[in-house]
């Protein structure tokens, strides 16, 4: 397997994930604009290091999972569903605005780092996604269960994660400045991608009957 190529999964898969205005993104948007970049990248970095540690528990959840086909089955008839649902979300019922984010207030401005860490940790839905997405890369001959390849992969979520959030750190003005025309565009991309993922879903389900 070649590593670089499930680097650069692991990224993508992980940008994708992140890329929509959430909690952690935001949340880094607006400590880069009240204390400073530094403050917003250490929230940053203690968010990676949970991702690190979700997408580890997934790709073990997921390697226990491939040995059962029938789970696997299930969860991928699961998964598209999740999928079709989420493009019919972005392509059509997505509000033009993002939704105001509320930020937990924390006094002491040393800890950003562990704020990163605890909304990140309250956050689980990596888990079960990128188990879905190890799997199904599996399946296609991508990715295997090797250390190194689950580890490749690993890296390139932690770095897939930290390239968004560096993005709102640093372009946040731009942001939250975008057109009503902009937001409808984000919203399209992210559910053609969604899209994308939803119809390789149901090729793999049609292959597997």
């Amino acid at each position: 397997m070649n590593i670089t190529f499930i680097f650069f999964l692991g990224l993508v898969f992980a940008l994708v994930g992140v890329i929509p205005p959430g909690l952690l993104n935001m949340t880094a948007a607006k400590i880069s604009l009240k204390e400073g970049h530094v403050r917003g990248i250490m929230f940053s970095i203690g968010a990676c290091v949970v991702v690190i540690i979700q997408t580890s528990i997934a790709a073990i959840f997921a390697r226990y999972l491939s040995k059962n086909h029938d789970v696997i089955d299930v969860l991928q008839r699961v998964a598209f569903v999740i999928f079709v649902l989420i493009t019919i979300y972005f392509l059509f019922i997505a509000k033009s605005e993002p939704k105001e984010q509320v930020e937990p207030k924390i006094r002491s401005k040393g800890s950003r780092f562990f704020q990163g860490l605890f909304l990140s940790g309250i956050n689980v839905f990596p888990i079960p996604y990128q188990a879905y997405m190890t799997i199904t890369l599996a399946s296609f001959g991508w990715l295997d269960f090797s250390q190194t390849s689950i580890i490749s992969y690993v890296a390139g979520a932690a770095m897939g994660t930290f390239v968004t959030l560096y993005m709102y750190i640093f372009f946040f003005d731009k942001i939250k400045s975008k057109t009503l025309t902009s937001q409808k565009n984000m919203n399209r991309i992210i559910g053609s991608i969604t899209g994308i993922i939803a119809v390789v879903t149901l090729i793999n389900i049609i292959r597997e009957i």
